[in-house]
């Protein structure tokens, strides 16, 4: 009775782990029958949980919603994961989950043992988040791209880009980036025929979404963030510079706010094309590499770079 009674506790989590399953891929993680898999089903529908079934030879269950949550079943790692980021959350880049992530932790910590309810308030007492900068997503709408993701559905949305150009695509979604400070949805857009990425704070989702695709091959994960940070970086600004710096290209590359491609021209010397919609906070950022640097190409920012030299000999005098 007690291998039985973890064997449906073991089903259930996989049933919470993946949208669909297979009989067999169920027979296979559990080891067991697929027989044996039908009568676990069932013991679970005895006790409540909406399994539903499709049928065919592909054939396979997927965890239905109901009136009430079901249970989660986490181990000690999972808890802790789901309690450290519940508290980052509070001051994270999604728009109004901070009070809802501080109820959901309180619960949590009622119900975690005492070993695991000492490391989450360690947790809590000796960090202190940074609130976050800049546009926050909605919730809504990150649920909804994560759902087309793992569903594999097309999804329709309007899109405003940078500069407030109006849009409505359809995309292949397949990832959610996050960069501390922004989402992203990497997408395959089938009427430019190419990989794109979206700001998730522009995008509306429309309703209903398109139709089930066929997943395009992937390189790992790894490579598409760094794709992602090397689009964020060049992005299309107005203005651009080309800038050669006296110090490391690793010194450059920590001290910008955004990734950006820096080429290294020697041990303490190296180059790089900075942009920015205005010359004069380019300036500005440039001030703060503190390190000495050139301006390559780029009359614009030599003039704002003047307006803010005029500026600081002021202030100096005036001081």
């Amino acid at each position: 009775m007690a291998e039985t009674s973890a064997r449906l506790l073991r089903l259930l989590s996989l049933l919470q782990s993946r949208r669909d399953w297979t009989s067999a891929g169920l027979a296979e993680r559990l080891g067991v029958t697929t027989r044996t898999v039908r009568k676990d089903v069932e013991r679970l529908r005895g006790l409540g949980y909406p399994v539903d079934a499709r049928p065919g030879v592909s054939g396979g269950y997927r965890l239905g919603g109901g009136a009430n949550l079901p249970p989660l079943l986490l181990d000690d790692e999972e808890a802790l994961a789901v309690a450290v980021s519940l508290r980052a959350a509070a001051g994270g880049s999604v728009t109004g989950v901070e009070e809802a992530s501080v109820r959901a932790l309180a619960k949590l910590q009622t119900l975690l043992p005492s070993r695991l309810r000492r490391r989450v308030a360690a947790f809590q007492e000796y960090v202190v988040p940074m609130p976050a900068a800049g546009p926050r997503a909605d919730p809504s709408v990150l649920t909804t791209i994560a759902a087309a993701c793992r569903d594999q559905e097309r999804l329709r949305f309007d899109y405003r880009s940078h500069d407030g150009h109006e849009s409505r695509r359809e995309v292949e979604p397949y990832r959610l980036i996050h960069d501390r400070r922004r989402w992203y949805l990497v997408a395959w857009d089938a009427a430019r025929a190419d990989w794109r990425t979206f700001r998730a704070d522009r995008i509306t989702p429309l309703v209903p979404g398109g139709p089930r695709f066929t997943p395009r091959p992937l390189p790992p994960d790894e490579q598409i963030a760094e794709w992602v940070a090397r689009g964020v970086g060049t992005a299309t600004w107005r203005y651009r510079a080309r800038v050669v710096v006296e110090a490391p290209a690793g010194y450059v590359r920590s001290r910008m706010p955004v990734p950006v491609d820096v080429r290294p021209l020697g041990p303490d010397r190296c180059e790089f094309t900075p942009g920015s919609d205005d010359p004069y906070q380019l300036a500005v950022h440039l001030g703060l590499l503190d390190a000495d640097f050139t301006v390559a190409d780029g009359p614009e920012l030599v003039a704002a770079l003047d307006r803010l030299a005029d500026r600081c000999r002021r202030s100096v005098r005036g001081s």
